[in-house]
């Protein structure tokens, strides 16, 4: 291959869409962008966390501050250095207080997107004694165990 089609061919793949990926249009539970202490107890405050996890997290935070975090030098690869502030660190499903008591409560759009990744949840329910636990983000939106 020709280094000039090699190169109309690569820079058409950033500039095009990703034919296999989709958004999933849920209401969701975020942070803030960026990290700092704030962010750090804000997510364990959102998974529970006890005290004792929540103090680990912080000095683990307050070391990577600390921490010289230069980019490294790649041969033939460029990318913009990563901007830590602008990303976003907590995204899960918004939960009702309870939660879902069966699939039929679950938001349509959920099982939509897990029946394009081939996961049929709604055929979980035909069969007897499995259990399927479908997972977004870390968190179980829906499960057919009872």
């Amino acid at each position: 291959m020709t280094s000039q089609r090699v190169i109309s061919r690569q820079s058409g793949l950033d500039e095009s869409d990703y034919k296999w990926g989709f958004v999933i249009d849920i209401e969701s539970d975020t942070a803030p962008r960026g990290l700092g202490e704030d962010t750090v107890r804000f997510i364990s405050a959102k998974k529970g966390e006890p005290d004792w996890m929540l103090d680990w997290r912080l000095k683990a935070y307050r070391h990577w501050v600390k921490m010289d975090r230069r980019e490294p030098t790649w041969a033939n690869v460029q990318y913009p250095p990563i901007d830590y502030q602008d990303i976003i660190y907590y995204a899960a499903p918004a939960s009702k207080a309870d939660g879902p008591k069966s699939l039929d409560e679950v938001d349509p759009e959920l099982i939509t997107a897990f029946n394009k990744l081939g996961i049929p949840i709604e055929e979980q329910k035909k069969l007897s004694g499995v259990a399927v636990d479908a997972v977004l983000d870390s968190v179980s939106v829906a499960t057919t165990y009872k």
